[in-house]
């Protein structure tokens, strides 16, 4: 045995220098504790743990393609061998070098791969018997690092001297110097070739590397043919001109159409891309005519010339008959104006500035979507049980109800709670009223104004339903939101 270690003892430093000086070189070495067993194989039992014995193994590795790779593992250990005494605690030592050759099922530094082994070995025991071994095996390498595994592995040894065949289990640790600084070059490598999207421009020079476009646009889309890429086209599916971004102007008058309230008609960018409107074709624009309906004289800011002395506003209706004396309008509303056109002077109009209809008092009128969105609400709305906080499936209907209170500016919102019967009624009718609150609060956080909102609760004083049988308490467990004009 003293003839054999020095030999082994060489090998290793030579292997090992090799593998920690040769970078990008694909060697590695490995380190691994074993439990060997030299019972079982011969006569013992394969279940008799307490009969296996620790050992250490040390080991080379050499990488020759993507699947195969030469191991040249040393092994140290004391073994119960056959034939010793397993009652008087004396041990054979052991010292081991064998040259295997590894087939690998996946690429090498893949994250989980198995492998098999086989081939020579040479055993050192205590008496110098020096005893040639077989060794076949089963494997895993574990990856956790870039070049660095948890190695497990399995290993039948056949022995050509009776009673020495074995079993070894190892469990350790294998690292290849070389290989983070290769796989770091292959995952470059791989980034400055990769073209997710196909269309010849790699990702590393592509802005849009997930969809593909034209090369005179660093690889993104102009999917309207424009000459403005998608991502600078505020319409990247309508063709348009580069001076609007993108976007078409019809009418030629400076504005896109996106921002134009009058797409086909020129009109100034100061109104909106429309033209000034002239209702009653005195020559002054309504917005500086007092008398937008009745055709008048500038003198006058397009009022009729007319006696002021019976007549405040200029409009043509006597003081005594109009009904606005200080407010200039048409004679068929008795002197008042009718400032948003709808057919309802301001003076009865709940909604003078916004046109409507006559049914809702010259506001616009609710849809019938909106108003089954509010009705639904009244029962979408959901509390934790016996409080007042919205449970998340409550927001997406609550942010409908935002979204209608932005399309009508001209309305509040009326917020009431209702409880059923269970419980006192004062409990209720605080809960009532923190439930609703709750609604208003988070109307709003969607940016509503707090001016247009309000919120009462009413307890268990107005159910809808009877409160004798659960459907019914279900009915009257609800939040109302009932819209008013201002």
């Amino acid at each position: 045995m003293r003839k054999f270690c020095p030999l082994i003892l060489i090998f290793f430093i030579a292997i090992t220098a090799s593998a920690q000086a040769v970078q990008g070189q694909k060697n590695g070495i490995s380190f691994k504790a074993l439990l060997m067993d030299y019972q079982s194989q011969n006569g013992g039992n394969i279940d008799a743990i307490k009969d296996y014995q620790y050992g250490f193994e040390i080991g080379y590795h050499r990488l020759i393609n993507d699947r195969l790779s030469l191991n040249v593992p040393i092994k140290f250990g004391n073994v119960n061998a056959a034939g010793s005494n397993l009652n008087d605690g004396l041990h054979e030592k052991v010292l081991g070098l064998d040259v295997q050759a590894q087939y690998n099922f996946l690429k090498p530094f893949e994250t989980v791969n198995p492998y098999v082994t086989g081939g020579l070995g040479a055993v050192s025991f205590l008496n110098s018997e020096i005893d040639a071994q077989v060794p076949l095996g089963l494997g895993l390498n574990i990856k956790v690092a870039p070049g660095a595994f948890i190695n497990v592995q399995a290993e039948y040894r056949y022995s050509l001297i009776v009673d020495r065949s074995n079993l070894h289990y190892g469990l350790g640790f294998k690292f290849f110097p070389g290989a983070f600084d290769e796989e770091k070059d292959d995952k470059a490598m791989e980034m400055e070739e990769k073209d997710s999207d196909g269309d010849g421009i790699s990702d590393k020079l592509d802005l849009c590397p997930d969809i593909a476009g034209l090369k005179e646009f660093n690889g993104c889309p102009d999917t309207d043919k424009d000459g403005v890429p998608d991502y600078e086209d505020k319409c990247p599916k309508v063709k348009g001109v580069k001076a609007m971004m993108g976007c078409p102007d019809t009418d030629g008058d400076g504005l896109s159409d996106n921002d134009d309230e009058c797409p086909n008609v020129a009109g100034p960018i100061e109104n909106k891309g429309c033209p000034i409107k002239d209702s009653d074709g005195d020559g002054i624009p309504d917005d500086k005519d007092n008398c937008p309906n009745i055709a008048g004289i500038a003198a006058n800011n397009g009022c009729p010339e007319i006696n002021k002395t019976n007549d405040r506003d200029g409009d043509g209706v006597e003081d005594s008959k109009d009904r606005c004396p200080d407010a200039p309008g048409p004679k068929a509303y008795n002197g008042c104006p009718d400032s948003d056109g709808d057919g309802l002077d301001d003076s009865i109009d709940r909604c003078p500035k916004t046109p409507g209809t006559v049914a809702a008092n010259g506001c616009p009128e609710i849809t019938q979507e909106d108003k089954k969105t509010l009705d639904v609400a009244m029962r979408a709305v959901q509390f934790d049980t016996g409080k007042s906080s919205l449970k998340a499936e409550s927001f997406t209907i609550l942010k409908q109800i935002a979204n209608i209170m932005n399309r009508y500016p001209d309305y509040n919102l009326v917020i009431s709670g209702h409880t059923d019967n269970v419980g006192s009624a004062v409990a209720n009718q605080d809960l009532s009223e923190r439930r609703a609150k709750a609604c208003l609060d988070y109307l709003a956080t969607q940016g509503i104004a707090r001016t247009r909102l309000s919120s009462a609760g009413y307890g268990e004083s107005r159910p809808v339903s009877s409160n004798d049988t659960e459907a019914g308490r279900t009915l009257n467990r609800r939040v109302e939101f009932i819209m008013l004009p201002r």
